[in-house]
């Protein structure tokens, strides 16, 4: 019979295709990892994993083995949750991954709320812009700003948030006001890095539309976070688009060219289907509902 704690190991390397993230993913150090995953190569007396430099391929049979153990770690979840539930009131741990930028600005303050509300929920942020794979249990919620498409998902439609362009108080004393597109060839604009995962579509839309309409715009720098944006508006960078949320709370921070529309986005609330009667999951759905009226969203 194969050990637990090897397949535990091996589900962790496959998913990661990675010893150094497993490890740091189980709280074990790489050697050990490595000798888990070769006992029980030579256990099932055949290869898992091919080696290459630039990290772990699955071979035929590791494939096979993974996609076996995904529907085993599917169950075994499944099974957890339905006996939590079992309790009148939500219990056990609940893992949300929410975009950095939304999670940080917004989210974060109102959980202060949801905890004192609900002592028995153990409640862990995955504040990233990744998207983490919730068949695969890495999250039991996630909130995103586009619409999942996987059919074991269920998506309930939370909020739309615009953006504006926006500039300090200090920048615009010195700098001045602009009065039209054209006028932001003049000026310090900060962009987003899409070299990485943008949390939505179009976040660089001042960009496209003044190219479309023969304005040449040059950012003075870009930065792969809407929260490290907002931190250099704040200090006087230069001009940016962010969305409205984040700014509603800032101090000596100017809307500028309100005709200037940002794409509307929209966030969904997503989750497996196997905790569409998650007592946790309803109790998160309805709090963060409450919560986002009480705000104006």
């Amino acid at each position: 019979m194969i050990d637990w704690d090897k397949l535990r190991v091996f589900h962790s390397v496959a998913r990661h295709r990675n010893i150094t993230h497993a490890a740091t993913e189980l709280g074990v150090n790489q050697s050990s990892i490595s000798r888990q995953i070769t006992a029980l190569e030579e256990q099932m007396g055949v290869p898992l994993f091919h080696r290459r430099p630039r990290g772990l391929l699955l071979s035929e049979q590791g494939e096979i083995l993974l996609g076996t153990v995904n529907d085993f770690f599917q169950k075994l979840s499944l099974t957890e949750n339905t006996l939590l539930e079992l309790n009148e009131r939500p219990t056990g741990e609940l893992k949300v991954s929410v975009p950095i930028a939304f999670g940080t600005v917004w989210l974060v303050p109102a959980m202060q709320e949801f905890i004192k509300l609900y002592r028995e929920v153990r409640l862990s942020l995955i504040v990233d812009d990744r998207e983490v794979d919730l068949s695969m249990r890495e999250a039991d919620i996630a909130i995103r700003f586009y619409p999942s498409k996987h059919p074991d998902l269920i998506q309930r439609p939370l909020f739309s948030v615009k953006s504006s362009l926006y500039a300090s108080n200090d920048y615009l004393r010195q700098r001045g006001m602009p009065r039209n597109l054209a006028a932001l060839e003049q000026h310090d604009l900060i962009a987003y890095n899409e070299g990485h995962q943008p949390p939505y579509k179009d976040i660089n839309w001042l960009f496209t539309m003044a190219e479309k309409k023969g304005v040449r715009l040059n950012p003075v720098i870009s930065i792969n976070s809407l929260y490290g944006m907002l931190r250099a508006v704040k200090s006087g960078m230069g001009i940016a688009s962010l969305p409205d949320y984040m700014v509603q709370r800032a101090k000596r921070v100017s809307v500028i060219l309100p005709t200037l529309e940002g794409p509307t986005v929209d966030a969904y609330l997503v989750y497996p289907i196997d905790l569409r009667e998650s007592k946790r999951v309803r109790a998160f759905h309805n709090f963060i509902g409450r919560k986002l009226v009480e705000s104006g969203f």
